[in-house]
């Protein structure tokens, strides 16, 4: 059994699947101690129904429930050592109202949170952390917050592990982007078949102006081959079915999924192993 401790701080259920749900899976297989932090409850997801969070007979609290056992399945799935629920609220979307929930995620004491996960740094002493970067990768609160926690946690233990942040290079992104039209494109057919018109979905904002979710190629510090273990990727992924059942993602076959998911990127933020250039193993400087 290895001495090795990887650590993800992620916001929501099922996010553990979608940047890291390849790289978990791996480290189980070699032996790596997992632990998962997940900060909310996902209380902002459709319900059961289909239901968005702003109609009035959305259930938040049965959201919770169902998402709840999803990850259950999916940790299960990829092999995670340690599944820690903070069990704040799902903030919702820059602007909700939900943000100013004083249960919510978002509007927790940055301080209040980051001690809690303090603790369980503390009691895991994980080598390699792993958040998201200081816009939350595409701007939602309680990614943001997760970043803020994470970096002031670090701040209160006594050592210093890697610390990444997941990322996908503009190269990448470019791909995906083309993807994500032509999904939008396909579904406004099919609603306006149906008679539906929606407002179409501009790009993610921030402050104002437009997001830009990818990294420039030369910034990535880790790519990961998790080639060999798409398909618990693909089933951990699956058991979020709730919240992506209808994703692109799971509108690809196994073997169309196995060709575009099988590489997960990060960003090395802290290198107390004085690490250099794009890694292939996210242990790299601790294996023996």
């Amino acid at each position: 059994m290895s001495d090795l401790t990887f650590l993800a701080v992620h916001a929501h259920p099922d996010d553990e699947a979608t940047s890291t749900g390849g790289l978990y899976r791996l480290l189980a297989e070699q032996g790596v101690r997992t632990v998962l932090v997940t900060c909310t409850n996902g209380e902002c997801g459709d319900d059961p129904e289909g239901a968005k969070p702003d109609a009035e007979h959305h259930d938040a609290d049965l959201v919770a429930a169902v998402r709840a056992q999803e990850l259950d399945r999916a940790v299960e799935v990829l092999g995670i050592d340690r599944l820690v629920r903070l069990g704040y609220r799902d903030s919702g979307m820059m602007g909700w109202p939900q943000n100013s929930d004083p249960e919510s995620f978002w509007a927790t004491p940055v301080a209040d949170a980051a001690a809690r996960l303090a603790e369980i740094l503390i009691a895991e002493r994980p080598q390699v952390v792993m958040t998201y970067n200081e816009i939350g990768f595409y701007g939602h609160p309680d990614h943001i917050q997760a970043n803020r926690i994470t970096l002031a946690a670090l701040q209160l233990i006594d050592y210093q592990p890697t610390l990444y942040y997941n990322a996908i290079p503009d190269s990448v992104m470019e791909i995906m982007r083309a993807r994500w039209d032509e999904e939008g494109r396909r579904r406004a057919k099919h609603d306006a078949a149906k008679g539906i018109v929606r407002e179409p979905e501009g790009p993610p904002m921030i402050d104002g102006e437009p997001l830009n979710m990818g990294t420039p190629d030369e910034m990535i510090s880790a790519t990961i081959d998790v080639s060999s273990v798409t398909d618990a990727k693909y089933d951990a992924l699956a058991a979020h079915a709730s919240q992506i059942g209808d994703s692109f993602w799971m509108k690809m076959s196994k073997e169309e999924f196995r060709q575009a998911m099988g590489t997960e990127w990060f960003v090395r933020v802290t290198n107390p192993r004085g690490l250099e250039g794009d890694v292939t193993d996210i242990f790299a400087g601790y294996r023996n």
